[in-house]
């Protein structure tokens, strides 16, 4: 449908009822403009990808955790909407203060933080931590739970989230109330993209200091990250915000395509929330069209809508709208499958002869 032409669905004068339900209300985000309409596309976009049976990324940067929003992704892993994750560090580390009972509350964010500081209150935002009972205990807990593995051996940052929630499992007073747990029983591989950039790395330092070493083997997880794109019939991302997880999902495409040659990545659906903007040039704000220009998506003008807007509003909307109408899912359970989906790349590249995709052009005019 050609945009330049005067047609299109009519712009309803819109009623709300008492009545309506979730379902109601995204209705009344997609018949309408601006980011009201992009959230409403989202959420249909989120249940087409569901019902596509593709296989779903969830990234998360900034914390997302600590306003406990670790929850919704618990749920969404629950009903087989979710597949992998990737996140930060923090939203790793603050998503445990929730399974081992460790106070986080509502706060302020227009305070003296020299005040918050003389009281031993740590801040984001508006949500307030401990710091005694809340951050030192857990780095007691982080450093106890790995004073003895993944020492002078490799791992990914999956065996270190997989071990995680294991251990929380077993040990914490309330691992119902843990996303990592709940990944953990369903065998959905949550990687940290910047593992060093947290706490978690930072509680591992007082075993470093021992003399015990950690071999995070980064190249491995990215050649996972790729071969779940690579095995998956239909493939797609629900990004919260930008950062380094953004990037490190799509690079997926890329990896296969840039480097390993294989012209037949990219994401075939793509939901961006931010509030980056796009002209600064940083990877947070990037527009997913300019994303087909590196191969990270499959085609630029379809399945492809970013919703510039907080995570904290839209991805409630959003979550709540698949579970009101999109039935539960068999989970995949890609932990498990990450050895044979890791084989199975490495096999067809090393059976194919590497060219670039000049060379590619040039047979494929020739034939």
């Amino acid at each position: 449908m050609d945009p330049h032409k005067f047609h299109g669905k009519d712009i309803p004068h819109i009623k709300l009822d008492p009545n309506m339900t979730i379902e109601d209300l995204v209705d009344v985000f997609a018949s309408s403009g601006y980011n009201g309409r992009q959230l409403g596309e989202a959420a249909k976009l989120f249940a087409k990808m569901i019902k596509e049976d593709a296989t779903i990324c969830l990234t998360v940067s900034g914390a997302m955790t600590p306003v406990g929003f670790g929850g919704i992704i618990k749920t969404l892993i629950e009903r087989g909407f979710i597949d992998w994750i990737i996140t930060t560090g923090a939203n790793v580390y603050h998503e445990d203060h929730f399974a081992w009972g460790l106070p986080v509350k509502q706060g302020h964010f227009d305070v003296d933080d020299m005040k918050l500081y003389e009281n031993e209150i740590v801040r984001i935002r508006d949500v307030y931590i401990k710091f005694h009972e809340t951050l030192e205990a857990e780095d007691l807990i982080i450093q106890k739970l790995f004073a003895n593995d993944f020492t002078d051996k490799p791992f990914t940052t999956a065996e270190f989230c997989n071990l995680l929630g294991k251990m929380s499992k077993e040990k914490a007073k309330h691992p119902e109330k843990s996303f990592i747990t709940t990944a953990y029983e369903y065998d959905v591989p949550v990687y940290i993209s910047t593992m060093k950039d947290s706490s978690i790395a930072m509680n591992l330092a007082v075993h470093r200091l021992h003399d015990k070493v950690y071999k995070l083997d980064f190249v491995k997880e990215i050649i996972e990250q790729a071969a779940i794109l690579y095995n998956s019939k239909k493939s797609g991302i629900l990004e919260l915000g930008g950062g380094v997880p953004k990037n490190t999902a799509q690079q997926t495409g890329p990896m296969l395509d840039q480097i390993l040659q294989r012209n037949d990545g990219g994401q075939d659906y793509v939901i961006q929330i931010t509030d980056a903007r796009p002209d600064t040039g940083g990877l947070s704000g990037a527009t997913l069209q300019e994303g087909k220009s590196w191969g990270k998506v499959q085609d630029a003008h379809h399945d492809m809508i970013t919703v510039y807007a907080d995570s904290t509003i839209a991805f409630p909307i959003l979550a709540l709208y698949v579970l009101s109408n999109q039935k539960s899912r068999e989970p995949k359970r890609l932990y498990k499958k990450l050895g044979k989906y890791y084989d199975k790349l490495q096999a067809d590249y090393l059976k194919k002869p590497t060219e670039t995709k000049k060379q590619k052009t040039r047979r494929v005019k020739k034939t």
